[in-house]
């Protein structure tokens, strides 16, 4: 596709990795639910069909809260919660990825757009 990357991200020990296509990121989601706002996320969302994992599929385990619609993934063996999959409200699979977790992201450069998931 034109006028995009290709991003590389993993957990912190590197046992899962993974990379997704799109447009160079700009801007993530800050939510201030409780489950973000305890681990720090900065996130973007993006079809399931831009997300490829490389390495690590065994070493998931996943975490549901709340309404259930994320299926949040994180490693095994150090706990890094890099991305999660959901469906979006048109029914795409979506998938949301942890930009401290994306290689080459500077987050203090980032447009933050808040989000108040702690009253939805």
């Amino acid at each position: 596709m034109e006028n995009e990357t290709t991003y590389t991200g993993s957990c912190h020990c590197g046992a899962v990795a993974f990379e997704f296509t799109t447009a160079p990121i700009e801007a993530g989601l800050a939510c201030n639910c409780s489950h973000c706002h305890r681990k720090g996320f900065i996130l973007t969302f993006l079809p399931k069909s831009q997300f490829t994992l490389k390495s690590g599929e065994d070493n998931l385990t996943e975490y549901r809260f709340n309404k259930k619609q994320l299926a949040h993934q994180f490693c095994k063996t150090c706990g890094v919660q890099a991305f999660a999959f959901g469906t979006g409200e048109d029914g795409t699979e979506t998938a949301a990825i942890n930009l401290r977790c994306v290689e080459g992201i500077d987050i203090d450069s980032l447009t933050l757009n808040r989000y108040n998931g702690k009253d939805v």
